[in-house]
């Protein structure tokens, strides 16, 4: 069954996630495309959390959306659109880890001692010259390495508490954490991340692991161009 193209795209950002999942269950392709939209940055610096590398990443998010596209006839909402998608991604993301024999342990913690968190204090640059630009790109890039370094579990729990602003009740359910272990993780990761950078942090998170332009463009197209008369709904599933 080919997928259909009924409704404008722009017709579908004002809709609610039911109605565009409905809509995409019906072979609708604006629908996927605006799922995809919607979800593309989180489930991208999630994946990223896990695997490290941008490549990687696009590659996990590819399989994730497939996967979560055949099984979309079974969505019933129980949980949020993007919690949903969250948690095909996060596990297929480990799963590609463990294929490659860099085995992610969610509950190892970190054997650092420390007894008060330092939370990182990030002020913006406001400006918008070419220096400041310039000065912002070379910020994300050393952000973007400290986090890579940050230990496997910490690194999760940081992208996901720090950069996607999901809550500790969130994270803990995504990851089949206690909030307390959380939230000592979250600690943890912070203090390794303010001793690794210290005083050259200039800038916020807002701007790490970027997922928009033609990057965004570009998963959204080869997702579909996978989907294109192959899909079919309640196939299989993650």
């Amino acid at each position: 069954m080919a997928l259909a193209n009924s409704v404008p795209r722009q017709n579908l950002q004002a809709f609610e996630d039911a109605h565009v999942v409905a809509l995409a269950q019906a072979g609708n392709e604006a629908a996927f495309r605006e799922i995809m939209r919607r979800n593309n940055r989180r489930l991208f610096r999630v994946a990223r959390a896990v695997v490290r590398d941008a490549g990687e990443a696009e590659d996990v998010l590819q399989d994730a959306y497939l996967k979560a596209f055949a099984a979309l006839a079974s969505f019933r909402g129980d949980a949020s659109l993007l919690t949903w998608l969250t948690r095909i991604t996060l596990n297929e993301a480990l799963q590609r880890r463990r294929r490659q024999h860099e085995t992610v342990e969610l509950r190892a913690l970190d054997r650092a001692s420390g007894s008060e968190a330092n939370v990182l204090v990030l002020p913006m640059l406001e400006t918008d010259n070419p220096e400041a630009k310039a000065a912002r790109a070379q910020l994300r890039g050393l952000l973007e390495r400290a986090v890579d370094d940050l230990p496997p579990s910490f690194r999760l729990v940081f992208v996901m508490r720090d950069i996607e602003e999901m809550s500790i009740e969130e994270t803990a359910a995504q990851l089949k954490l206690r909030p307390e272990t959380v939230r000592t993780r979250l600690f943890r990761a912070r203090r390794l991340l303010r001793k690794a950078l210290y005083a050259k942090i200039a800038a916020g998170f807002s701007d790490v692991f970027p997922f928009d332009g033609a990057r965004c463009t570009r998963i959204t197209d080869t997702v579909i161009a996978r989907l294109v008369g192959s899909w079919r709904p309640g196939d299989g599933g993650p």
